[in-house]
């Protein structure tokens, strides 16, 4: 026994003097300092230094807000998207995943209650993530009191030497872009929000223009906030051939699409002039300009906003809703063209800042089944089609808009179209009803609650026909406003893992700001 002890024993001293032998012949090179520094504290590594789980700390930094955005906003893009695949290509497997934002590798969920509700507006939901705190509805930037002002990561960014850029398909005055450059106790402030604009600093602004028609009191005739941004140095572009000139010697860059809806924003998707050359600017080419513009060694920071996603929802027209989720994914792979250019140093988060209109993916009416196509009969938005035959004073019959509904929305009115487009007694009773109610306008027979069930505040004539459109695809609605249920949250790049998980939408502006390397929340 004693014999084996000692056998033991000179293997293991024998391990240790070779181990010792290599240690010294391979790990004392005094040309290069790989040692632990003798202070007595913990060497930081990389990811600690900068808080975030990336060993790289961002440098370009991208957030993507879908307004109204949430699960079922996305997987109706999505499985659209997927439907119309499986039409053109016999042999396609029809299975969802054709976004972009789907494809990222970290996902994770964030809760959007604010201070005062459970179910957030834009502007306390846009608060959380420009400057990591909760606050009230309608608030921008400022806490509950709507006394202190929060600074914003977008200016924590700026402070720090990078460049910040806003892109939204809604008036850049609107509550989600105005979150991270503003602080007003009321985001209806739209003169005094146009104003922190142009005295911003911010490098880039693209998109929609102002909501000058809602300045009111002493501020109703004052100059433009877009001639303020030019008399603080901006350069100011409102057509194609400007904005296609626009370069990094053009200095601050203002571009407003020069085709605008009557707020003030980007058209629909959905209607939006796709010709070649046409002025009418996508918010993928806004994304693709603010990359060039903004690119340089500091690195930069940029929010998209999908705004128009929200307003469709509200109006519960779900095929707009479709394809401006569609075109905001397409901004969203602008970005990841350029990560694949710097995929150490550059973040991408995508997000919703609430989900609208309570959409769900299925109908009772279809069972199990879904007809996505089906939405590609419709060539109008709601507004467009309110904009053409919202006035019903010179038309005495429903019948008379027959063909102009089945060229909207595809129905078989007319008679000879598609059978599955007909329409069933129950669904003309609703349409003649919808257009009884809209020819005499709000003092029908109904009462304003059972009205508002109906059509929440819109035409109801555009209501029922998207509905209609919107059943017989598989789709419905509980609301004609926003919902408190989670929004997912998709990341890529440095710090992504980070994003993985269930949180708080306050947390998306801390982890972004510790991938960022920046500390400016208290």
């Amino acid at each position: 026994m004693e014999t084996k002890k000692l056998r033991k024993l000179y293997f293991r001293l024998s391990f240790l003097v070779l181990f010792a032998t290599i240690g010294s012949l391979f790990g004392c090179d005094d040309s290069s300092d790989n040692s632990t520094p003798v202070t007595g504290e913990k060497e930081e590594t990389p990811s600690e230094n900068n808080n975030s789980g990336s060993a790289t700390k961002a440098k370009y930094v991208f957030l993507f807000i879908g307004d109204g955005m949430s699960n079922a906003q996305i997987s109706a893009a999505d499985l659209f998207q997927a439907s119309i695949a499986e039409q053109q290509d016999e042999d396609y497997i029809n299975s969802p995943n054709s976004l972009t934002m789907t494809t990222f590798p970290a996902t994770g969920f964030a809760t959007t209650h604010d201070a005062g509700t459970y179910i957030t507006d834009s502007a306390s939901a846009a608060t959380a993530m420009a400057c990591g705190y909760k606050t009230l509805s309608g608030v921008l930037s400022m806490d509950v009191s709507r006394t202190t002002s929060y600074k914003t990561i977008a200016e924590a960014a700026k402070e720090n030497g990078m460049k910040v850029g806003i892109i939204t398909s809604v008036s850049l005055d609107h509550a989600t872009p105005a979150s991270f450059y503003a602080h007003q106790p009321s985001r209806n402030s739209f003169y005094e929000i146009g104003m922190e604009l142009a005295s911003s600093g911010f490098d880039y602004f693209g998109g929609g223009g102002f909501c000058e028609s809602k300045y009111s009191g002493e501020n109703k005739n004052q100059p433009v906030c877009r001639d303020a941004a030019i008399a603080a140095g901006y350069s100011f572009v409102n057509s194609r051939s400007q904005f296609d000139a626009l370069s990094q010697e053009s200095g601050k860059v203002l571009a407003i699409n020069s085709i605008l809806d009557s707020s003030s924003a980007l058209p629909y998707e959905l209607v939006r002039d796709k010709s070649e050359g046409s002025s009418d600017i996508s918010l993928a080419e806004y994304t693709e300009k603010g990359i060039e513009l903004l690119e340089n060694e500091s690195g930069f920071f940029m929010m998209v906003e999908g705004g128009k996603i929200d307003w469709a929802c509200h109006a519960n027209d779900a095929y707009s809703s479709i394809q401006d989720t569609i075109a905001f994914d397409n901004a969203v792979a602008e970005a990841v063209e350029f990560y694949n250019r710097y995929p150490e140093e550059t973040l991408i988060v995508v997000t919703g800042d609430h989900e609208c209109g309570g959409l769900s993916i299925g109908y009772s009416g279809t069972r199990y089944s879904t007809y996505f196509s089906r939405m590609r009969n419709q060539t109008m938005s709601f507004d467009v089609f309110d904009g053409t035959y919202g006035d019903l004073s010179e038309v005495s019959s429903l019948s008379e808009l027959y063909s102009a509904i089945d060229s909207a929305f595809g129905f078989n009115l007319s008679g000879g179209g598609d059978s599955d487009m007909d329409l069933s007694e129950y669904d003309m009773e609703q349409l003649q009803e919808a257009f009884d109610a809209q020819k005499s306008g709000k003092d029908s027979n109904m009462t304003g609650d059972e009205f508002y069930d109906l059509y929440g505040g819109y035409r109801p004539l555009s209501v029922t026909l998207t509905h209609i459109l919107n059943r017989k695809s598989g789709l419905a609605w509980t609301s004609y406003s926003h919902t408190g249920v989670p929004v997912p949250v998709f990341a890529k790049g440095a710090g992504a893992e980070d994003f993985n998980g269930y949180y708080d939408n306050t947390d998306i502006c801390k982890k972004m700001s510790a991938a960022m390397g920046l500390s400016f929340i208290q």
